[in-house]
């Protein structure tokens, strides 16, 4: 697979963007689970070891300081206030303010695998060779969608930044340091280690 981003441009006004996706696995000759952000279809390209390790080994220090509810590769859809699909994400990883309740099993059936948004009270993502999708396009989609706490580890640039608190569409805080350096979040979360992304 190519190590640059698919993009598909928007589609008609009447196909509902999960049936997109779906049909563009099921067309795929590789595994694959496209995204859907600001209205385009984004195929990520296949990670690497370093973005695989480093992503688990940032879930692994929300377990050690007592975060539970961490996890990776499900996926969670935002909807604009009249209920269209806004996006569909999957971020490397994420904290989860609840584990999945009856109702939200059910969203999941209903939208054909994915996650209501507001389940997730932070996510993170692993920059690769689309760095421009996390540090763009995705950084607006979950401040949009009012996701309280963004941690982007980018690779490109050598730095791990915190966004947090949305208001309005847009993150008003902002701490970013040099990878290698401590990560401090706010509250509850620890001050993440982000050595694993200097080897």
């Amino acid at each position: 697979m190519s190590t640059a981003p698919i993009l598909e441009p928007v589609m008609e006004p009447q196909q509902d963007p999960i049936d997109l996706l779906i049909a563009i696995e099921e067309a795929s000759q590789a595994p694959i689970r496209p995204e859907y952000i600001e209205g385009a279809v984004s195929v990520p390209p296949q990670p690497n070891d370093q973005h695989n390790d480093g992503a688990f080994e940032l879930s692994y220090q929300f377990r050690v300081a007592g975060i539970r509810l961490v996890g990776m590769n499900n996926g969670y859809r935002a909807a604009h206030k009249d209920g269209r699909t806004m996006a569909l994400v999957i971020p490397d990883f994420y904290v989860r303010r609840r584990r999945p309740s009856d109702l939200d099993e059910s969203y999941r059936r209903a939208h054909k695998g994915w996650y209501p948004i507001d389940m997730v009270a932070l996510v993170g993502e692993v920059t690769s060779s689309n760095h421009e999708t996390d540090t763009g396009p995705k950084l607006r989609t979950y401040a949009a969608a009012d996701v309280p706490v963004y941690v982007l580890i980018d690779r490109h640039a050598k730095t791990a930044t915190c966004h947090s608190v949305p208001v309005d569409g847009h993150y008003t805080t902002r701490t970013e340091v040099d990878l290698g350096r401590p990560l401090p979040l706010p509250e509850p979360y620890p001050t993440l280690d982000t050595a694993p992304f200097t080897d």
